[in-house]
C-alpha cells in the first residue's frame, strides 16, 4: 500500500504544470470531448508507465543495495530540481485528426510521456520498492488524479491553478523522497 500512495503523490502532484498535462489541456481546449481523452491517457500511462515500471524492477535486481540507494537517491534530487523547471506545450499536441480524439490522445501522450519526469519517477519508484504493481497503478492513479480535472474543465483550470507552487511542492516531495531513500 505504501507504494501506492507513494507513487500516487508524488506522480499527482509530479505532474501539474508538466507537460503532459499541458497536452491535455491542449487536448481537451481543442477536441472537447472529455470521455475519449481520459481513456486516452489511462491507456498510454499504462502502457508507458508498466514498461517504466519493468525497467525499475530490472534496475533494483541488477544493482547492489548500495549502489541503488545511492543512485535512486541522487534520481529523486535531480528529479526535485527538474520539477522546479516550467514546461511548455511541444509540438506533439499537433497530431492529425483523423484517428480519433482516443487514438490521438493515446499516442500523443503516450510520446510526450517518454522521459518526462513522471516516467523517470516510475522507473526510480520502481526501484526503490518491490511492488511492481503497485507502483505502475499509483503512478496511473496520480496521472489521471493531476490530468482529469484539467480535461473536465479545461478553460477554467488553466487560470486556477498556482503552477509555481505546485512545482515548488513537488521538489520538496522530490527531494524528501531523495533524503528518505539514503536513510532507509
Amino acid at each position: 500500500m505504501e507504494a501506492f500512495l507513494v507513487s500516487t503523490g508524488i506522480v499527482a502532484i509530479a505532474e501539474i504544470g508538466d507537460k503532459t498535462q499541458l497536452l491535455a489541456l491542449v487536448l481537451a481546449a481543442r477536441y472537447r470531448r472529455p470521455v475519449p481523452i481520459i481513456l486516452g491517457i489511462l491507456v498510454a500511462t499504462l502502457l508507458n508507465h508498466s514498461l517504466a515500471g519493468a525497467l525499475g524492477a530490472w534496475i533494483r535486481t541488477a544493482l547492489e543495495p548500495d549502489t541503488l540507494r545511492w543512485m535512486l537517491a541522487l534520481s529523486f534530487f535531480a528529479m526535485a530540481g527538474w520539477a522546479l523547471r516550467a514546461d511548455e506545450p511541444g509540438e506533439h499536441a499537433r497530431v492529425g485528426e483523423r484517428y480519433g480524439v482516443f487514438a490521438v490522445t493515446l499516442v500523443a501522450f503516450f510520446l510526450v510521456e517518454i522521459g518526462d519526469k513522471t516516467q523517470i519517477a516510475t522507473v526510480a519508484l520502481a526501484a526503490r520498492f518491490d511492488a511492481l504493481a503497485a507502483v505502475v497503478l499509483g503512478t496511473t492513479a496520480g496521472m489521471l488524479i493531476a490530468n482529469e480535472p484539467v480535461v473536465l474543465l479545461a478553460r477554467q483550470a488553466a487560470a486556477a491553478i498556482p503552477f509555481r507552487l505546485i512545482r515548488a511542492l513537488a521538489a520538496l516531495l522530490f527531494a524528501a523522497t531523495g533524503v528518505m531513500t539514503l536513510f532507509t
